[in-house]
Protein backbone atom coordinates (compact mmCIF):
# COMPACT_ATOMS: atom_id res chain seq x y z
CA UNK A 1 0.00 0.00 0.00
CA UNK A 2 1.30 3.21 -0.84
CA UNK A 3 1.45 7.12 0.80
CA UNK A 4 -1.72 9.60 0.76
CA UNK A 5 -1.71 13.27 -0.02
CA UNK A 6 -4.15 15.04 1.43
CA UNK A 7 -5.46 18.39 0.07
CA UNK A 8 -7.41 20.99 2.23
CA UNK A 9 -8.50 24.54 2.00
CA UNK A 10 -7.74 25.55 5.62
CA UNK A 11 -4.79 23.97 8.07
CA UNK A 12 -7.05 21.36 10.20
CA UNK A 13 -5.30 23.13 13.21
CA UNK A 14 -7.21 23.62 15.90
CA UNK A 15 -10.11 22.30 14.86
CA UNK A 16 -12.31 24.82 16.14
CA UNK A 17 -14.70 25.70 13.18
CA UNK A 18 -16.81 23.19 11.64
CA UNK A 19 -14.62 22.49 8.58
CA UNK A 20 -11.85 22.18 9.95
CA UNK A 21 -13.11 20.19 12.91
CA UNK A 22 -14.10 17.48 10.00
CA UNK A 23 -10.71 17.83 8.10
CA UNK A 24 -8.69 17.07 11.34
CA UNK A 25 -10.40 13.89 12.17
CA UNK A 26 -10.07 12.97 8.75
CA UNK A 27 -6.54 13.78 8.37
CA UNK A 28 -6.38 11.79 12.00
CA UNK A 29 -8.02 8.87 10.67
CA UNK A 30 -5.68 8.58 7.72
CA UNK A 31 -2.61 9.69 9.67
CA UNK A 32 -3.16 6.09 11.12
CA UNK A 33 -3.85 3.97 8.38
CA UNK A 34 -0.65 5.33 6.23
CA UNK A 35 1.76 8.36 5.84
CA UNK A 36 0.37 11.40 4.94
CA UNK A 37 1.67 14.43 3.38
CA UNK A 38 -0.52 17.33 3.84
CA UNK A 39 -0.77 20.33 1.39
CA UNK A 40 -2.91 23.37 3.20
CA UNK A 41 -3.35 26.80 3.30
CA UNK A 42 -3.67 28.94 6.59
CA UNK A 43 -6.24 31.93 6.96
CA UNK A 44 -4.58 33.86 10.05
CA UNK A 45 -0.86 34.02 11.36
CA UNK A 46 -2.92 32.19 14.08
CA UNK A 47 -3.20 29.23 12.20
CA UNK A 48 0.46 29.82 11.24
CA UNK A 49 1.19 29.54 14.81
CA UNK A 50 -0.01 25.65 14.72
CA UNK A 51 2.29 24.69 12.05
CA UNK A 52 4.24 22.69 14.75
CA UNK A 53 0.80 20.01 15.17
CA UNK A 54 1.03 19.82 11.03
CA UNK A 55 4.19 18.97 10.94
CA UNK A 56 3.65 16.17 13.97
CA UNK A 57 1.14 14.58 11.95
CA UNK A 58 2.36 14.30 8.47
CA UNK A 59 4.92 12.80 6.48
CA UNK A 60 5.68 16.23 4.94
CA UNK A 61 3.91 19.51 4.31
CA UNK A 62 3.57 22.12 2.53
CA UNK A 63 1.04 25.24 4.47
CA UNK A 64 0.82 28.60 2.52
CA UNK A 65 -1.08 32.08 4.09
CA UNK A 66 -3.63 33.05 1.66
CA UNK A 67 -3.37 36.14 0.99
CA UNK A 68 -5.64 36.94 -2.04
CA UNK A 69 -8.13 39.26 -1.18
CA UNK A 70 -11.58 37.89 -2.84
CA UNK A 71 -11.84 41.37 -4.79
CA UNK A 72 -8.61 40.00 -6.88
CA UNK A 73 -10.23 36.40 -6.66
CA UNK A 74 -13.29 37.74 -8.28
CA UNK A 75 -11.28 39.34 -10.87
CA UNK A 76 -9.13 36.69 -11.69
CA UNK A 77 -12.85 34.33 -11.65
CA UNK A 78 -14.31 36.84 -14.46
CA UNK A 79 -11.47 36.29 -16.79
CA UNK A 80 -10.77 32.59 -16.26
CA UNK A 81 -14.29 32.12 -16.39
CA UNK A 82 -14.26 29.74 -13.12
CA UNK A 83 -16.00 29.97 -9.89
CA UNK A 84 -14.82 32.04 -6.87
CA UNK A 85 -14.47 30.19 -4.67
CA UNK A 86 -11.70 28.01 -7.16
CA UNK A 87 -9.36 31.25 -7.90
CA UNK A 88 -9.41 32.57 -4.04
CA UNK A 89 -7.40 28.97 -3.15
CA UNK A 90 -5.70 28.85 -6.65
CA UNK A 91 -1.92 29.03 -6.06
CA UNK A 92 1.05 28.36 -7.93
CA UNK A 93 3.29 27.50 -5.18
CA UNK A 94 0.95 25.05 -3.53
CA UNK A 95 0.50 23.59 -7.90
CA UNK A 96 4.36 22.99 -7.50
CA UNK A 97 4.76 21.07 -4.35
CA UNK A 98 1.83 18.60 -5.56
CA UNK A 99 4.17 17.66 -8.33
CA UNK A 100 7.06 17.12 -6.11
CA UNK A 101 5.50 15.48 -3.50
CA UNK A 102 3.76 13.18 -6.17
CA UNK A 103 7.68 12.58 -8.30
CA UNK A 104 9.42 12.01 -4.73
CA UNK A 105 6.85 9.52 -2.63
CA UNK A 106 4.85 6.68 -3.26
CA UNK A 107 1.38 8.21 -3.23
CA UNK A 108 -1.59 5.92 -4.62
CA UNK A 109 -4.34 7.97 -2.90
CA UNK A 110 -5.09 11.78 -3.08
CA UNK A 111 -7.61 12.86 -0.59
CA UNK A 112 -9.55 16.19 -1.50
CA UNK A 113 -10.71 17.92 1.48
CA UNK A 114 -13.50 20.67 0.04
CA UNK A 115 -14.62 21.31 -3.81
CA UNK A 116 -12.14 24.45 -4.09
CA UNK A 117 -8.62 21.90 -3.54
CA UNK A 118 -9.82 19.46 -6.49
CA UNK A 119 -8.09 21.56 -8.54
CA UNK A 120 -4.97 20.30 -7.71
CA UNK A 121 -5.37 17.35 -8.45
CA UNK A 122 -3.28 16.65 -11.99
CA UNK A 123 -5.04 14.49 -14.96
CA UNK A 124 -2.25 12.13 -15.26
CA UNK A 125 -2.73 11.19 -11.83
CA UNK A 126 -3.26 7.25 -12.34
CA UNK A 127 -4.14 6.44 -8.49
CA UNK A 128 -6.95 6.76 -6.58
CA UNK A 129 -8.73 9.74 -5.91
CA UNK A 130 -11.33 10.53 -2.78
CA UNK A 131 -13.35 13.96 -2.46
CA UNK A 132 -14.76 15.06 0.28
CA UNK A 133 -16.92 17.98 -0.65
CA UNK A 134 -18.79 17.66 2.72
CA UNK A 135 -22.24 19.54 1.04
CA UNK A 136 -23.28 20.69 -2.13
CA UNK A 137 -22.05 24.51 -2.18
CA UNK A 138 -23.31 25.02 -5.65
CA UNK A 139 -26.90 24.96 -3.68
CA UNK A 140 -26.00 26.62 -1.02
CA UNK A 141 -25.40 29.95 -3.17
CA UNK A 142 -28.49 29.11 -5.38
CA UNK A 143 -30.12 29.48 -2.11
CA UNK A 144 -27.95 32.73 -1.47
CA UNK A 145 -29.34 34.15 -4.85
CA UNK A 146 -33.19 33.27 -4.12
CA UNK A 147 -33.12 35.73 -1.09
CA UNK A 148 -30.84 38.39 -2.22
CA UNK A 149 -30.72 41.51 -3.96
CA UNK A 150 -28.39 42.79 -6.94
CA UNK A 151 -25.52 42.97 -7.79
CA UNK A 152 -24.91 40.30 -5.21
CA UNK A 153 -27.76 38.16 -6.44
CA UNK A 154 -25.63 37.73 -10.12
CA UNK A 155 -22.57 37.13 -8.33
CA UNK A 156 -24.02 34.54 -6.26
CA UNK A 157 -26.30 32.87 -9.05
CA UNK A 158 -22.92 32.66 -11.41
CA UNK A 159 -20.99 30.99 -8.60
CA UNK A 160 -23.86 28.34 -8.21
CA UNK A 161 -23.66 27.07 -11.86
CA UNK A 162 -19.67 27.48 -12.53
CA UNK A 163 -19.76 25.35 -8.73
CA UNK A 164 -22.20 22.85 -9.74
CA UNK A 165 -19.77 22.00 -13.28
CA UNK A 166 -17.22 21.84 -11.36
CA UNK A 167 -18.75 19.30 -8.83
CA UNK A 168 -19.95 16.86 -11.46
CA UNK A 169 -16.49 17.27 -12.75
CA UNK A 170 -15.20 16.08 -9.54
CA UNK A 171 -17.23 13.66 -9.31
CA UNK A 172 -16.64 12.11 -12.24
CA UNK A 173 -13.16 12.44 -11.49
CA UNK A 174 -13.30 10.74 -7.82
CA UNK A 175 -13.61 7.12 -7.30
CA UNK A 176 -15.39 8.27 -4.26
CA UNK A 177 -17.13 11.62 -3.51
CA UNK A 178 -18.13 11.77 0.08
CA UNK A 179 -21.01 14.25 1.49
CA UNK A 180 -21.89 15.14 5.10
CA UNK A 181 -25.11 12.80 5.01
CA UNK A 182 -27.24 10.70 3.04
CA UNK A 183 -30.01 13.84 2.59
CA UNK A 184 -26.74 15.64 1.30
CA UNK A 185 -25.61 12.65 -0.64
CA UNK A 186 -29.02 12.38 -2.61
CA UNK A 187 -29.02 16.24 -3.38
CA UNK A 188 -25.61 16.02 -4.98
CA UNK A 189 -26.77 12.71 -7.18
CA UNK A 190 -30.04 14.32 -8.29
CA UNK A 191 -28.07 17.09 -9.52
CA UNK A 192 -25.53 15.08 -11.62
CA UNK A 193 -26.44 13.82 -15.15
CA UNK A 194 -26.40 10.23 -15.28
CA UNK A 195 -25.81 7.17 -12.95
CA UNK A 196 -22.69 7.52 -10.57
CA UNK A 197 -23.01 3.84 -9.38
CA UNK A 198 -22.10 3.63 -5.95
CA UNK A 199 -19.33 6.56 -5.75
CA UNK A 200 -21.58 8.46 -4.21
CA UNK A 201 -21.10 7.84 -0.47
CA UNK A 202 -22.36 9.49 2.96
CA UNK A 203 -20.08 10.07 5.76
CA UNK A 204 -21.06 12.03 8.87
CA UNK A 205 -19.64 14.25 11.25
CA UNK A 206 -19.16 12.92 14.53
CA UNK A 207 -18.32 14.88 18.43
CA UNK A 208 -16.01 14.32 20.94
CA UNK A 209 -18.48 13.57 23.81
CA UNK A 210 -15.87 13.09 26.03
CA UNK A 211 -14.95 17.09 25.68
CA UNK A 212 -18.31 18.03 24.94
CA UNK A 213 -19.65 16.90 27.95
CA UNK A 214 -21.73 18.48 30.72
CA UNK A 215 -18.87 17.70 33.46
CA UNK A 216 -16.14 18.66 31.21
CA UNK A 217 -16.93 22.81 31.64
CA UNK A 218 -18.28 25.01 34.41
CA UNK A 219 -20.96 27.39 33.91
CA UNK A 220 -20.11 30.53 32.47
CA UNK A 221 -19.09 33.05 35.39
CA UNK A 222 -21.64 35.85 34.00
CA UNK A 223 -24.39 33.86 33.06
CA UNK A 224 -24.75 31.54 35.96
CA UNK A 225 -25.69 35.58 38.25
CA UNK A 226 -27.84 36.69 35.62
CA UNK A 227 -31.34 36.57 35.11
CA UNK A 228 -32.24 35.08 32.98
CA UNK A 229 -33.37 32.69 30.78
CA UNK A 230 -30.23 32.23 28.39
CA UNK A 231 -30.59 31.30 24.52
CA UNK A 232 -27.02 30.51 23.03
CA UNK A 233 -26.36 30.88 19.17
CA UNK A 234 -22.73 29.28 18.54
CA UNK A 235 -20.87 29.68 15.54
CA UNK A 236 -18.48 31.83 12.56
CA UNK A 237 -20.25 35.22 12.84
CA UNK A 238 -18.93 36.48 9.59
CA UNK A 239 -20.76 33.22 7.37
CA UNK A 240 -23.81 34.64 6.13
CA UNK A 241 -26.00 32.11 7.23
CA UNK A 242 -25.16 32.43 10.65
CA UNK A 243 -25.47 36.59 10.83
CA UNK A 244 -29.05 36.20 9.08
CA UNK A 245 -29.84 33.16 12.37
CA UNK A 246 -28.65 35.46 15.13
CA UNK A 247 -30.75 38.69 13.51
CA UNK A 248 -33.57 36.50 13.15
CA UNK A 249 -33.67 35.70 16.69
CA UNK A 250 -32.60 39.28 17.53
CA UNK A 251 -35.42 41.20 15.57
CA UNK A 252 -37.96 39.01 15.40
CA UNK A 253 -37.72 36.18 18.02
CA UNK A 254 -36.19 37.73 21.14
CA UNK A 255 -38.92 40.58 21.42
CA UNK A 256 -41.35 38.32 21.33
CA UNK A 257 -39.77 35.81 23.97
CA UNK A 258 -39.08 38.91 26.39
CA UNK A 259 -42.70 40.04 26.63
CA UNK A 260 -43.46 36.57 28.45
CA UNK A 261 -39.94 36.03 30.06
CA UNK A 262 -38.64 39.91 30.78
CA UNK A 263 -35.20 39.25 31.14
CA UNK A 264 -34.66 36.84 28.11
CA UNK A 265 -30.78 36.94 27.49
CA UNK A 266 -29.62 36.13 23.92
CA UNK A 267 -25.70 35.20 23.77
CA UNK A 268 -23.93 35.16 20.24
CA UNK A 269 -20.60 33.05 20.63
CA UNK A 270 -18.51 32.95 17.87
CA UNK A 271 -15.37 34.86 15.85
CA UNK A 272 -15.72 37.42 13.65
CA UNK A 273 -19.25 39.50 14.13
CA UNK A 274 -20.19 41.23 11.51
CA UNK A 275 -20.88 45.05 12.03
CA UNK A 276 -24.54 44.20 11.93
CA UNK A 277 -24.72 41.94 14.82
CA UNK A 278 -21.86 44.39 17.26
CA UNK A 279 -24.27 47.35 16.94
CA UNK A 280 -26.80 45.46 18.99
CA UNK A 281 -24.02 44.60 21.97
CA UNK A 282 -25.58 45.42 25.20
CA UNK A 283 -29.34 46.32 23.71
CA UNK A 284 -32.81 44.57 25.04
CA UNK A 285 -30.82 41.54 26.33
CA UNK A 286 -28.50 40.32 23.49
CA UNK A 287 -24.79 39.88 24.04
CA UNK A 288 -21.85 39.66 21.13
CA UNK A 289 -19.08 37.79 22.45
CA UNK A 290 -16.85 37.11 19.86
CA UNK A 291 -14.28 34.21 19.64
CA UNK A 292 -13.98 32.66 23.07
CA UNK A 293 -11.45 30.32 24.17
CA UNK A 294 -13.97 27.39 24.60
CA UNK A 295 -17.66 27.44 23.75
CA UNK A 296 -18.22 24.71 26.29
CA UNK A 297 -19.08 27.19 29.27
CA UNK A 298 -21.72 29.34 27.55
CA UNK A 299 -23.39 26.14 26.47
CA UNK A 300 -23.39 24.60 29.66
CA UNK A 301 -25.13 27.46 30.87
CA UNK A 302 -27.77 28.12 28.32
CA UNK A 303 -31.50 27.58 29.34
CA UNK A 304 -32.00 26.89 25.61
CA UNK A 305 -29.48 26.72 22.70
CA UNK A 306 -31.20 28.12 19.50
CA UNK A 307 -30.48 27.48 15.89
CA UNK A 308 -32.82 29.73 13.10
CA UNK A 309 -31.14 29.34 10.41
CA UNK A 310 -32.84 29.61 7.16
CA UNK A 311 -30.18 27.79 4.78
CA UNK A 312 -27.83 25.19 5.94
CA UNK A 313 -26.05 22.79 4.35
CA UNK A 314 -24.40 19.33 5.52
CA UNK A 315 -24.86 18.69 9.96
CA UNK A 316 -24.44 21.61 11.47
CA UNK A 317 -21.61 20.74 14.44
CA UNK A 318 -22.97 23.55 16.55
CA UNK A 319 -26.13 21.29 17.06
CA UNK A 320 -24.43 18.50 18.21
CA UNK A 321 -22.68 20.10 20.28
CA UNK A 322 -24.69 21.64 22.25
CA UNK A 323 -26.51 18.31 22.15
CA UNK A 324 -23.58 16.31 23.34
CA UNK A 325 -23.18 19.18 26.91
CA UNK A 326 -26.91 17.63 27.19
CA UNK A 327 -28.67 21.02 26.21
CA UNK A 328 -32.03 21.25 24.82
CA UNK A 329 -31.69 22.65 21.08
CA UNK A 330 -34.37 24.30 19.25
CA UNK A 331 -33.65 24.51 15.40
CA UNK A 332 -35.10 24.84 12.14
CA UNK A 333 -35.74 22.04 9.75
CA UNK A 334 -32.54 23.38 8.15
CA UNK A 335 -30.37 23.19 10.92
CA UNK A 336 -31.88 19.74 11.67
CA UNK A 337 -30.70 18.64 8.12
CA UNK A 338 -28.25 15.25 8.49
CA UNK A 339 -29.42 14.72 11.88
CA UNK A 340 -31.72 11.33 12.64
CA UNK A 341 -32.70 12.66 15.90
CA UNK A 342 -36.66 12.51 16.58
CA UNK A 343 -38.26 16.11 17.44
CA UNK A 344 -39.73 16.20 20.87
CA UNK A 345 -37.30 13.58 22.02
CA UNK A 346 -33.50 14.64 21.36
CA UNK A 347 -34.58 18.27 19.97
CA UNK A 348 -37.22 20.42 19.04
CA UNK A 349 -37.78 21.68 15.89
CA UNK A 350 -39.63 24.27 14.51
CA UNK A 351 -40.00 26.81 11.49
CA UNK A 352 -41.43 29.72 11.20
CA UNK A 353 -41.07 32.66 13.62
CA UNK A 354 -44.65 31.85 15.12
CA UNK A 355 -43.49 28.13 15.70
CA UNK A 356 -40.11 29.12 17.25
CA UNK A 357 -41.39 31.24 20.05
CA UNK A 358 -44.08 28.97 20.39
CA UNK A 359 -41.85 26.23 21.18
CA UNK A 360 -39.53 28.25 23.04
CA UNK A 361 -41.62 29.47 25.54
CA UNK A 362 -43.13 25.54 25.90
CA UNK A 363 -39.86 24.50 26.43
CA UNK A 364 -39.36 26.83 29.20
CA UNK A 365 -42.42 26.51 30.69
CA UNK A 366 -41.74 22.90 31.00
CA UNK A 367 -38.67 22.15 32.72
CA UNK A 368 -39.17 18.19 33.47
CA UNK A 369 -39.78 17.66 29.66
CA UNK A 370 -36.79 19.85 28.50
CA UNK A 371 -34.65 17.97 31.05
CA UNK A 372 -35.78 14.68 29.74
CA UNK A 373 -35.10 16.03 26.04
CA UNK A 374 -31.04 17.36 26.97
CA UNK A 375 -30.51 14.25 28.52
CA UNK A 376 -32.02 12.01 25.38
CA UNK A 377 -30.14 13.89 23.37
CA UNK A 378 -26.74 13.42 25.24
CA UNK A 379 -27.27 9.98 24.75
CA UNK A 380 -28.07 9.96 20.87
CA UNK A 381 -24.46 11.76 20.72
CA UNK A 382 -22.43 9.46 22.94
CA UNK A 383 -24.42 6.37 20.93
CA UNK A 384 -24.58 7.22 17.27
CA UNK A 385 -22.01 10.24 16.24
CA UNK A 386 -19.01 9.50 17.83
CA UNK A 387 -16.22 10.03 15.51
CA UNK A 388 -14.65 6.25 15.64
CA UNK A 389 -18.14 5.61 14.90
CA UNK A 390 -18.48 8.57 11.93
CA UNK A 391 -14.87 7.01 10.17
CA UNK A 392 -14.97 3.40 10.83
CA UNK A 393 -14.93 2.47 6.61
CA UNK A 394 -12.53 5.02 5.86
CA UNK A 395 -10.25 2.91 5.05
CA UNK A 396 -12.38 0.71 2.59
CA UNK A 397 -12.99 4.32 1.37
CA UNK A 398 -9.51 4.85 0.06
CA UNK A 399 -8.63 1.42 -1.13
CA UNK A 400 -7.35 -0.28 2.15
CA UNK A 401 -8.81 -3.89 3.38
CA UNK A 402 -9.52 -3.42 6.78
CA UNK A 403 -12.56 -4.55 8.39
CA UNK A 404 -14.43 -1.92 10.12
CA UNK A 405 -15.73 -2.53 13.70
CA UNK A 406 -19.14 -2.77 14.53
CA UNK A 407 -20.46 0.64 15.33
CA UNK A 408 -20.94 2.51 12.38
CA UNK A 409 -22.79 5.00 10.44
CA UNK A 410 -21.39 4.75 6.97
CA UNK A 411 -24.08 4.73 4.64
CA UNK A 412 -23.78 4.35 0.88
CA UNK A 413 -26.57 6.35 -0.87
CA UNK A 414 -28.04 4.48 -3.61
Amino acid sequence: MGEILFLAHRIPFLPDRGDKIRSHHMLKALAGIAPVHVGCFADTHGDLAHEPLLAEISASHCLIRRSKSMARAGIEALVSRKPVSLTAFDHPDLHEWVRQTLAAHPVDTIFVFSGQMGQYVPAEFAGRVVVDLCDVDSAKFEAYAASGTLPRRWIDAREAVLLSAEEERLARRADRTLLVSPAEAALFRSRIAGDLGDTVLAVGNGIDAEFFAPQAAAPHPHLAVTAGPHFVFTGQMDYAPNVAAALRMIARLLPRIRQVHAYAQFHVVGRAPVPQLVKHAGQDGVHIWGEVPDVRPFLRSADLVIAPLDIARGIQNKVLEAMAMARPVLLTPEAANGIDAEDGVQFAVADTDDALVSRALALLEDAPGTAAMAAAARRYVTEFQSWPAMLAYLGPIIGRPIAPPEAGRYSDVA
